[in-house]
């Protein structure tokens, strides 16, 4: 089943020129990241990071100052804050 997963996302890559695909909010792209956590660690773990990056990479993020460290952290639309290190670099300019 993984392999499927796999096949779909190589063949969006494929079809979609990168500057076609809507631009992910996190540092990795999601189809990059779903691509690895199937091919790593298998069908559902690809699943779950599919469902997770579906449901958080899309408006209702905010990107914040976090007054304890000082650094760019990101609270997701399921209240989930995730840091700099995880955000994609247009956001942190």
């Amino acid at each position: 089943m993984k392999y499927i997963i796999i096949f779909l996302i190589q063949l969006y890559w494929l079809i979609i020129p990168e500057n076609k695909r809507r631009k992910c909010i996190f540092k990795k792209s999601c189809s990059k990241f779903v691509y690895e956590e199937t091919l790593n660690k298998g069908f559902i773990s690809g699943i779950r990071a599919f469902r997770f990056r579906y449901s958080n990479c899309r408006a209702g993020f905010e990107v914040f100052i976090n007054p304890m460290t000082n650094e760019k952290q990101m609270i997701l639309s399921s209240k989930q804050i995730i840091n700099k290190e995880e955000i994609a670099d247009r956001f942190l300019i």
